[in-house]
């Protein structure tokens, strides 16, 4: 409890420059730094875009390699056993619990499927990469102040049968709980004397979480917003004029989905009711049992007389032709995919291009069970062009962008969103190899973060942007 009337006072008195002389030396003590600085920072839901009171339930440090560490914050924001947000911070220290005094941070959102470690520090549990080839694990490397969330879905377990608790979360909600982890973020940064706001990343899905985050932040006055730099990575909110075709499909998928969530209730995702739960068989029998038919998909399904695919294909074909799996359901772009693969004499991928194939089987493993459906209905309705409450304010966004996609993902499809902010330093990269026919064989979704050539390719021109501005 002792850092509790430090860290108060200090973020009483932020104009004095105060940091906390002693800082957390246990579990607890981090849990009182996080509730303090949560009580006295920007306590108001209408001016910090999150809870009002949100109540940290535990907090763990763990160091991961060299003088790197991983600190996790549990909150509970709302009134439901089910209502908790997991924020991480990945940063360099000085010593145990205390954190470097850095200049420049970042805040990460994830997007279907995987939470925070399983996105972007998925390494440090590999036995197939480096422990520190992950982009948090680079960032914070490299002297950033890293930070991120598990949306309230990642953390509810597989045992969990009832979802009706799922029927109010929506992108709404995700959007205030990055409000929440933002006023936690400076808090504990300003506390121990870092100061700057963020620089808010948003991936896949979580690109319209951090959409929705600026939209209502931009209602507050200008200094009393959160982040000052925004990097969306792979997915647009809305398609250019030009492509009114993928416009159609996400109104197809709109109202697929809609009739889906009528059916089966508030869980689950593109690739139906517990999406993760799938994704995770997918991974284990392709490590385990890689040439064995397929016990969880029928003969044929990758074609006329294709037969049983193997377990190995079954993965290879999931990551590389990703709408093969999506089916009925149209894809986000022509020959969208989460990574690149090599056809093999059958046309379908064979290996893939850019990452290991043994991490694709980790990754799969790792996903979170369930999902909630209501923000990827909003999401499609948003692409599909209809109105939906969290792009009226998007004009009095003006902070720098930095749109970065893959070239066989969303890529160049995701540019026009930077359109519809009021930001005029805009900056734009598409990971490619080849030209936009090819797209079906380029860089995938997921090698944003996983290939081996992630941290040239993409990783460090990130880092760059945010050095630079």
């Amino acid at each position: 409890m002792r850092t509790w009337f430090r860290l108060t006072v200090c973020l009483t008195f932020l104009s004095l420059g105060c940091g906390i002389s002693e800082p957390p030396s246990s579990a607890e003590e981090l849990r009182d730094s996080a509730e303090a600085a949560l009580a006295t920072g920007e306590t108001s839901a209408a001016l910090s875009g999150g809870a009002d009171r949100a109540l940290p339930r535990w907090a763990t440090r763990q160091v991961l390699f060299g003088d790197v560490a991983h600190y996790r914050f549990k909150l509970q924001v709302g009134p439901r056993v089910h209502d908790t947000i997991v924020i991480h911070r990945v940063v360099k220290e000085s010593a145990a619990w205390t954190p470097n005094k850095t200049g420049d941070a970042i805040f990460m959102v994830h997007g279907d499927a995987w939470g925070f470690e399983q996105a972007f520090l998925s390494s440090v549990d590999s036995e197939q990469v480096p422990r520190r080839q992950s982009i948090a694990a680079y960032f914070a490397q490299e002297g950033l102040d890293v930070w991120g969330i598990d949306l309230r879905w990642v953390g509810v377990p597989a045992a969990t049968q009832e979802f009706s608790f799922m029927s109010e979360w929506n992108l709404g909600t995700h959007a205030q709980d990055v409000g929440t982890g933002l006023r936690l973020a400076r808090g504990l940064r300003l506390a121990g004397g870092a100061f700057g706001k963020m620089n808010l990343l948003g991936w896949s899905r979580g690109s319209h979480v951090a959409h929705a985050y600026l939209n209502a932040e931009a209602q507050l006055p200008r200094g009393r917003r959160q982040v000052d730099g925004f990097i969306p990575m792979d997915m647009p909110v809305r398609f250019a004029p030009e492509h009114a075709q993928q416009q159609a499909w996400a109104c197809s998928r709109y109202e697929a989905l809609k009739l889906r969530r009528a059916l089966y209730g508030p869980e689950g995702g593109l690739l139906g009711v517990a999406p993760g739960v799938g994704l995770q068989a997918i991974g284990k029998l392709a490590a385990t049992a890689p040439n064995e038919p397929s016990p969880i998909m029928p003969d044929d399904i990758f074609g006329p007389g294709t037969g049983r695919p193997t377990n190995r294909r079954v993965a290879i074909v999931a990551a590389a032709a990703t709408g093969a799996i999506m089916k009925p359901l149209d894809p986000l772009t022509p020959n969208y995919h989460l990574l690149a693969g090599v056809p093999d004499a059958s046309g379908l991928p064979g290996s893939l291009t850019y990452t290991v194939e043994g991490y694709l089987h980790e990754y799969a493993q790792t996903a979170a069970p369930y999902q909630s459906i209501n923000e990827v209905v909003e999401s499609e309705a948003w692409l599909c062009g209809e109105d939906v409450p969290y792009d009226d304010r998007l004009r009095d966004v003006t902070v720098p962008v930095f749109y970065v996609g893959a070239g066989g993902g969303v890529g160049e499809y995701g540019v026009y969103s930077t359109t519809l902010l009021g930001s005029r330093d805009v900056t734009s990269l598409v990971v490619r190899d080849l030209p936009p026919a090819s797209r079906a064989l380029d860089f995938g979704h997921a090698d944003l973060f996983l290939a081996d050539s992630a941290r040239t390719r993409v990783w460090r021109p990130i880092l760059q942007w945010i050095r630079a501005h």
